[in-house]
C-alpha cells in the first residue's frame, strides 16, 4: 500500500506538470527562484536517488555524491543544458532504479547508509520509515507544484470545472 501511494504521488508531481509551455517549466514563479523543472530535478537527486539509493541501498557512488555536495542546494538550479525531456526522463530513471531498490528489501530492511552528522537524531530505523518520508516529501513538493501550475494558468488539481 505504501508504494501505491509513492507512486500516485510521482504521478502527481508529472501531471502538475503536464500541458506546461517550455517558458513555465523552466520559469521561476515564487521568489526562491526554483523552477518546476527544478524541483522535479530535486526530487530526482535529493528525494529518489538520495534516499533509495544512497540511504537504502548504500550505493557508494551515490553515498559519494551526497557527502561531496552536503550544504550545496545544486538540486533546485537546472544545470546548463537540461531540457524538458531529460529533467522527466531523470526523474523516470530514478523512480525506476528506487523502485528495484525497493523490490530487492522488505520493509523491516534497516538502511544500509545512514550518516549522524548529516542527519542528527532524525535515524530512519526501516525501509518502511524512508518510504514513508519519501511519500511526505514528494507530496509536500507536489503541493508546490500545483500552486505553481495554479498561478501559471489557473489550473487546479482535482478540481472539476463546468
Amino acid at each position: 500500500m505504501l508504494l501505491d501511494v509513492l507512486r500516485a504521488q510521482r504521478r502527481h508531481v508529472l501531471e502538475a506538470l503536464d500541458g506546461l509551455d517550455e517558458e513555465a517549466l523552466h520559469g521561476a514563479v515564487l521568489p526562491s527562484g526554483w523552477s518546476p523543472l527544478g524541483l522535479v530535478r530535486h526530487l530526482a537527486l535529493d528525494v529518489e536517488r538520495f534516499w533509495f539509493r544512497g540511504v537504502v541501498a548504500g550505493e557508494e557512488e551515490v553515498v559519494a555524491q551526497v557527502l561531496a555536495s552536503t550544504g550545496k542546494d545544486n538540486a533546485w538550479r537546472l544545470a546548463p543544458g537540461d531540457d524538458t525531456p531529460g529533467v522527466l526522463g531523470l526523474y523516470r530513471a530514478e523512480c525506476a532504479s528506487a523502485d528495484a531498490v525497493l523490490a530487492a528489501r522488505t520493509a523491516l530492511t534497516p538502511p544500509a547508509w545512514w550518516h549522524e552528522d548529516l542527519f542528527g537524531d532524525d535515524r530512519l530505523h526501516s525501509v518502511r520509515e524512508v518510504v514513508l518520508h519519501v511519500v511526505a516529501e514528494t507530496a509536500c513538493h507536489a503541493g508546490h507544484l500545483d500552486v505553481v501550475r495554479e498561478l501559471v494558468d489557473g489550473r487546479q488539481w482535482l478540481v472539476l470545472t463546468e
